[in-house]
């Protein structure tokens, strides 16, 4: 099941995506929330009762796609955890040797931007990068949970575009301000469920597109730290709840270590694919 949260004129819903098209699911079952975020607050159960009225959708339930617009999937997440440098080539183009344990930091939810709206390139920089990447989306709370359990706690997973203002990034050691200024991380457009996929989302093909030309081109199956391994390492630390959202690093070609470098700029349009998943869309424009 492939599901989004988008904005019609009768207000707010959660669509089913479907090779022909998108469906209202609350126009099937009236009883289900108007977002995915709510939908996954709802645990296992509404998941389900989502799943009937997919079954169940027929032309009657039918959006008009030009009419609607896309919302960031999960519009307020409790957490978004990011993890850096976690394929090979891309930590050596940034000048660093693979980690032995990740790199891990946090986006606010201000930083998010739905499917085809403009990410926004801030005042204070002209720094703005690029970054596919895969991210997966707690589906129960969960604590210390082993390797082999960790498809259990996934509700699904999407694509994002890790918008990093590289000069801020560069100020501290941290890397919290070049990450999250508002209106830099593409989120969406669908949560695929697990049963979409291979175990893992392992093995999926990865691309960046700027403007037509493919800047990035990796695949999951080179993650040095794989989503069973992800949650494993984070559940240690921390309890993950439902709606949590785990971004699992950039594979090789980012803006900054081409030569010369190379960042976005108002106009252009940013495209991220991922076998199986979708593509995530979004223009640039300068902060108004």
């Amino acid at each position: 099941m492939r599901v989004s949260s988008v904005r019609t004129v009768a207000g707010d819903t959660l669509a089913l995506c479907r090779e022909d098209g998108l469906y209202d699911l609350r126009a099937v079952d009236a009883s289900l929330p108007d977002g995915v975020g709510a939908l996954i607050a709802g645990g296992p159960d509404l998941v389900a009762c989502a799943g009937r009225a997919a079954n169940g959708a027929t032309s009657a339930a039918r959006l008009d796609e030009a009419a609607l617009r896309y919302r960031p999937l999960i519009e307020r997440p409790g957490k978004i955890i990011c993890i850096g440098r976690n394929y090979a080539a891309h930590a050596r183009e940034g000048g660093a040797e693979p980690l032995a344990y990740p790199d891990v930091f946090m986006r606010a939810a201000t930083s998010l931007v739905a499917h085809g709206e403009p990410l926004v390139r801030p005042r204070a920089s002209e720094h703005f990068d690029y970054e596919g990447e895969l991210a997966f989306v707690i589906g129960r709370r969960a604590r210390h949970v082993p390797r082999p359990d960790a498809s259990t706690i996934i509700a699904g997973y999407a694509i994002f575009n890790e918008g990093s203002i590289r000069d801020y990034q560069r100020k501290a050691t941290q890397w919290t301000m070049g990450k999250n200024f508002d209106g830099t991380g593409g989120f969406g457009p669908d949560l695929v469920t697990p049963d979409e996929l291979p175990d893992g989302a392992e093995g999926l093909r990865l691309r960046t597109m700027l403007n037509g030309e493919t800047m990035q081109d990796g695949n999951t199956r080179d993650f040095i730290f794989s989503v069973p391994e992800i949650v494993a390492i984070l559940t240690e630390v921390m309890t993950l709840e439902p709606g949590d959202v785990v971004l699992t690093g950039t594979p090789a070609g980012v803006g900054y270590a081409r030569k010369p470098p190379l960042f976005m700029k108002p106009g252009d349009v940013v495209e991220v694919t991922i076998e199986k998943v979708g593509t995530l869309r979004n223009t640039v424009r300068d902060e108004g």
